[in-house]
């Protein structure tokens, strides 16, 4: 993620989209409309980046790099809301739910002379699980909207007129109201009727404490421009204004997440709250760090977890941060850690990294990492430690990750139980075709899947590199059972199986060109090509 700009995170897969799993900082304009969107009933998620997740009974949804996605059995099924006039292509980059109506925020890739800015293109939201949906447009400022009110203040401010950099990283509700968080555009709220009845309605810019101030009132003489990012007037970013997190812990009570701190509030419910800055510096046992990416609460003890990253200081660190008190003193863990997302059940929470899923049961004292993700049905394997969501359904935890999502029903303690891997992929053509992706591979970075069709049930399969010579440098399985029966992805008779990029030495094979050969049972050898790039 950022501080002056986000990695937008590509996902390497064959069915391609972007994922925000809040990303960036550094015309587009959707009219409303209410659609039936086109449903494709599927065996996975419509993308493998699973930015978040959540859940609402027995109903999970997945944001995704490519579409919204939602299972109402537990996986045996997906819905998946993509390709069509409601969503197209665009990725999700927040979810909510309140009141039984799920929200969904949208964003993309825009291309320009500078190169491709993340830009945010609105919220859709369903009432009726997905039957219909209706749109809001990014919420944007006119020209004309250089003046803000506070309390007893008139401020100039930036207006903020386009979507680009404009992105919703995250939502809440109070009563009657949603809030967002988003980049450029800072922290704003709208009551939900109006967006019903208007769509094009104006929602308010949420006025916090500007990068030199721990706190603001409404009956404070205040003077300063507010200006999330650099504008005409004000020459650099104001990053306390700049929103990336918000929780609403009940109607009155409101944490929002910046990239100069964790702001708090306890009078949500009136025309001008009052908030609390909480920084690295202002506090004597404070927060790892003033980027704020993710939130979350725990009621079973009041506990305020926050996924904290070096802003601009240089003593912050990235972690995680939570707080027993309400803010006024935290403890870190998980040092040095890039943290996403958050799972909260009871006395467990779930902090979704980059190096992997950690889960807890005695508030960060010791954390377990799940010993692998796997398959034992597919032979299916999340490839990667970078995980970007979590969540609690029962006894049931799911994971989302950069690479597909992935499902354990726990029988025992933690972790313990079957996985279930959910990887959507290119189907094959006939069963003598085979790929092999991500390609150009990365074998420091990446794990190489082949797949391929045995067409036939359990026979041997023997899978080969080679250089461009053409002599072996590594064999990946020999003899190994492969078909309808074993492995099989959602029993369609294809299988994937992993290539670490190492030779049969346990090195690193050197940049080139190489190729890979299936031979399954009696059917003729299938080969591939695979660029290596380090």
């Amino acid at each position: 993620m950022k501080l002056k700009i986000f990695l937008l995170i590509t996902a390497v897969i064959l069915i391609s989209g972007n994922s925000f799993p809040q990303f960036s900082p550094s015309s587009f304009d959707l009219s409303w409309n209410h659609s039936a969107a086109r449903k494709e009933l599927n065996s996975t998620p419509a993308n493998n980046s699973i930015t978040d997740l959540l859940i609402v009974g027995d109903t999970v949804w997945a944001a995704t790099g490519q579409g919204l996605s939602m299972t109402t059995d537990a996986g045996n099924n997906w819905t998946n809301f993509t390709n069509d006039q409601t969503f197209g292509t665009e990725s999700i980059s927040a979810i909510g739910y309140y009141r039984g109506t799920l929200w969904a925020a949208t964003a993309h890739d825009e291309n320009t002379s500078q190169g491709p800015v993340q830009t945010g293109s609105g919220l859709r939201y369903t009432t009726d699980n997905g039957h219909t949906w209706n749109t809001i447009p990014q919420p944007v400022d006119k020209d004309s909207d250089s003046v803000v009110v506070y309390g007893i203040n008139h401020l100039g401010a930036l207006p903020v007129t386009v979507p680009e950099q404009n992105i919703i990283f995250d939502m809440t509700f109070t009563q009657g109201t949603i809030w967002i968080a988003t980049f450029a555009g800072g922290v704003r709220k709208a009551p939900i009727d109006s967006l019903a009845a208007n769509p094009n309605y104006k929602w308010q810019r949420v006025i916090l404490p500007p990068d030199n101030l721990d706190s603001i009132k409404p009956s404070d003489t205040l003077n300063f421009y507010y200006s999330p990012v650099a504008g005409i007037i004000s020459k650099v970013d104001n990053l306390n204004l700049e929103g990336f997190s918000i929780l609403a812990i009940n109607d009155s009570t409101i944490y929002a997440g910046t990239a100069g701190g964790l702001n708090l509030t306890t009078d949500a419910n009136s025309q001008y709250p009052s908030w609390t800055k909480f920084t690295h510096t202002n506090q004597s046992n404070p927060i790892s760090g003033n980027w704020v990416v993710a939130l979350a609460y725990n009621k079973t003890d009041s506990t305020i977890w926050a996924a904290t990253r070096r802003a601009e200081g240089t003593d912050e660190f990235s972690g995680v941060s939570f707080s027993s008190d309400g803010g006024l003193n935290w403890q870190t863990t998980l040092s040095e850690e890039t943290a996403w997302n958050f799972a909260v059940k009871n006395n467990q929470v779930i902090t979704a990294t980059n190096d992997g899923a950690f889960r807890t049961s005695d508030n960060g004292t010791n954390w377990i990492l799940p010993t692998s993700v796997k398959d034992p049905a597919s032979g299916l394997t999340i490839a990667t430690t970078i995980y970007y969501a979590a969540a609690f359904q029962g006894n049931t935890v799911w994971l989302g990750s950069d690479d597909g999502l992935a499902r354990i029903d726990e029988t025992g303690g933690m972790w313990q139980g079957n996985w279930k891997v959910y990887f959507a992929s290119q189907p094959l053509s006939s069963s003598n075709d085979s790929y092999a992706f991500p390609n150009p591979f990365n074998p420091r970075t990446d794990i190489l899947k082949i797949k391929y069709n045995p067409n036939g049930n359990d026979v041997p399969v023997t899978i080969r590199i080679l250089n461009f010579d053409m002599h072996v440098v590594r064999t990946v399985i020999q003899n190994a059972p492969r078909g309808t029966q074993v492995r099989s992805i959602n029993n369609s008779g294809e299988v994937i199986d992993y290539w670490d990029g190492k030779d049969n030495n346990g090195n690193f094979v050197p940049n080139g060109v190489y190729f890979y050969r299936v031979d399954a049972g009696s059917q003729n050898p299938i080969f591939g090509k695979i660029l290596v790039l380090h």
